[in-house]
């Protein structure tokens, strides 16, 4: 019989990143890594990306084209990044 391995099981707090404990929103084209690579490597560093901005986003990540994410956390007052500075911070 197969056994699934134990999930591992990360805990944002022990995690030394400014994406660590943080709900991140992706939005537009990024152009240096794919939207899932992007993904993996946010969660990794103890990030929860969500699908849709709400007042409980912590950081919108714009890449080209980004459109109405964007416009919904200008007018919450979210802060917005782009794609370089979002590599800047994951060290690529």
């Amino acid at each position: 019989m197969f056994h699934w391995p134990e999930p591992i099981v990360i805990n944002a707090e022990e995690i030394d990143s400014p994406f660590a404990g943080k709900t991140v929103v992706l939005t537009g084209s990024l152009s240096q890594m794919s939207r899932d690579d992007a993904k993996a490597r946010l969660v990794e560093l103890g990030a929860k990306v969500a699908g849709s901005v709400s007042k409980k986003t912590d950081l919108v990540i714009a890449g080209e084209a980004a459109g109405s994410k964007l416009a919904k956390a200008q007018e919450l007052g979210i802060e917005v990044i782009d794609e370089t500075e979002m590599l800047r911070l994951l060290g690529s």
